[in-house]
């Protein structure tokens, strides 16, 4: 279609990410009222409407659903490309997406970014900390070069690659330092705090103490390990954490921390990308890279 422009695409695909023209218009580091007249554009182009224009929100009309579907399968495929060029020089330059859940981001992001940008002095990296569900939809929109997760994911489109496995540890009051340390059945008798629903790590402390599938007695959440932590140390419950955020999260805590019985809870992290990527190659490098930093941390 003559006059129609990647830049189109690109904007339009963000109104409709976003359903909101302030919004939309951030994402893309231009102004609203640019962003206003790029989408005006695209209607005059089509000779149909594409949204329906509210005081508070953006919805789709039938066209502009069907393009936005069409227009990030086309960027998808566009980004692509670049990554092809990039691939084929056998280094990681330019441009990397990479998504962490909020249960790993604070405590691996910070050694993988000085890591990456001391190897690969040319590379930008973009980060993204979210919950699974939303990194792995933003990996199939190509959104994102690769994520960082507990496994498995079980998408079809997407390749697992298993860095480590790591405990779950139990955090409890320092009053209760010396009790002896729970099973699963005895924590289901406690006042357990867990991270808030659309977390992976709640559901699997949850598959932990709940095999039978029943909730445990006085179940509270937390928005954070941070919150859930500084609350044990106030006397309210106990809770669970991965094994890699303890230094971080117990330092200005009045907690006790000890490793459950056999057989322990623990995940599997590992990395995910699609497995289109002409990235491949370079991506199963840093996973080598993130094994190796995980030993040494061990």
């Amino acid at each position: 279609m003559i006059g129609l422009t990647m830049k189109h695409l690109r904007y339009f695909e963000a109104l409709s990410r976003y359903g909101h023209f302030g919004r939309a218009a951030e994402a893309c580091g231009i102004s609203q009222p640019a962003l206003s007249l790029q989408i005006k554009e695209l209607e005059d182009l089509l000779g149909a409407p594409l949204i329906e224009r509210s005081a508070r929100q953006v919805r789709m009309s039938g066209l502009g659903e069907e393009l936005a579907v069409r227009a990030r399968q086309i960027l998808s495929s566009v980004d692509e490309l670049g990554d092809l060029a990039r691939a084929s020089s056998g280094t990681l330059t330019g441009r990397l997406r990479i998504g962490v859940i909020p249960t790993i981001a604070p405590y691996m992001l910070p050694t993988l970014v000085k890591e990456l940008g001391a190897r690969n002095p040319e590379l930008d990296i973009r980060l993204r900390e979210t919950v699974t569900q939303t990194l792995i939809r933003n990996l199939g929109e190509g959104r994102l070069d690769f994520a960082v997760v507990a496994l498995p994911v079980s998408e079809t489109a997407l390749h697992e690659e298993p860095l480590f496995d790591e405990e779950f540890m139990l955090v409890r009051s320092l009053k209760d330092a010396d009790k002896p340390v729970p099973n699963a059945d005895g924590l289901r008798e406690m006042r357990l705090l867990l991270l808030e629903e659309g977390h992976c790590f709640r559901d699997q402390a949850l598959s932990f103490c709940s095999p039978t599938t029943l909730a445990p007695r006085d179940l509270m959440e937390g928005s954070s390990l941070s919150t859930l932590v500084q609350m044990v140390g106030a006397g309210i419950g106990v809770t669970l954490i991965p094994e890699m955020s303890v230094a971080t999260e117990t330092r200005s805590a009045e907690v006790s921390v000890v490793r459950l019985p056999a057989p322990r809870p623990k995940r599997t992290v590992g990395m995910v990308w699609r497995k289109s990527s002409p990235l491949a190659p370079q991506l199963n490098g840093i996973a080598h890279m993130i094994r190796g930093l995980s030993r040494k941390a061990a």
